[in-house]
């Protein structure tokens, strides 16, 4: 027999205060190289513990800070403001360089997703090859998606996480149209028809030019 009443056992059981809660958040998102869910941080954290308010508590808390709490698809990473990432170049300059086919490719999976090869080849008004598949597949930039309740139920193409975390968007949503691309200088010439789906400018009767393999917003 013990002298201890329901009310003190239940208490052993009671959540850490939310200011420790929200160390936790940040000490996971931190540590951790991927984009982190809810779920995984409810898995992580003691018993009773809220997650989600303990993550709105940090991402205020980092709001006007050098880094901030970023909501990447349904998970939350920790980022370099985007005002200060000009500090980065150095150390986030891309290597890789896409074919033109592939960039081509990449832009119709984003903006029409999710699509099927043989959309994407109907889009382009050519075949795409596997190579280019597997290059972006390879890359981490797109993923295979749902069936399409099609004849033949056919595989489709979505962008992944790190497709977003890379260009520092939250969903697919947040994909810039063709003039906001030409403002940024990132567009020079405009894009293959029905690469961009409905934002192509139709007052712009140029096109892309065949020459070369351009790197992929090449600055």
């Amino acid at each position: 027999m013990t002298d201890e009443s329901p009310d003190d056992i239940d208490s052993l059981f009671d959540a850490p205060p939310m200011a420790e809660q929200e160390r936790m958040v940040e000490a996971v998102l931190f540590a951790s190289a991927e984009p982190v869910t809810l779920r995984d941080l409810e898995r992580r954290m003691p018993h009773g513990c809220a997650p989600r308010e303990a993550l709105e508590h940090l991402r205020k808390r980092y709001e006007g800070r050098g880094v901030r709490v970023t909501r990447i698809g349904d998970a939350w990473a920790i980022r370099t403001a985007p005002d200060l990432g000009f500090l980065m170049q150095k150390e986030m300059v891309e290597t890789r360089k896409l074919s033109r086919a592939a960039i081509e490719t990449l832009a119709i999976i984003a903006y029409h997703q999710p699509v099927t090869r043989a959309e994407i080849e109907e889009i382009r008004g050519v075949s795409v090859s596997r190579g280019t598949i597997d290059q972006l597949l390879e890359m981490e930039w797109i993923r295979l998606g749902r069936r399409k309740m099609t004849p033949g139920r056919p595989v489709t193409f979505v962008v992944t996480p790190g497709f977003l975390d890379h260009f520092g968007l939250e969903s697919a949503r947040d994909l810039p149209g063709v003039k906001e691309l030409r403002a940024a200088g990132l567009l020079e010439n405009r894009p293959p028809p029905g690469v961009l789906g409905g934002l192509d400018d139709p007052e712009d009767d140029e096109v892309l030019d065949d020459e070369g393999q351009p790197e992929l917003f090449d600055e």
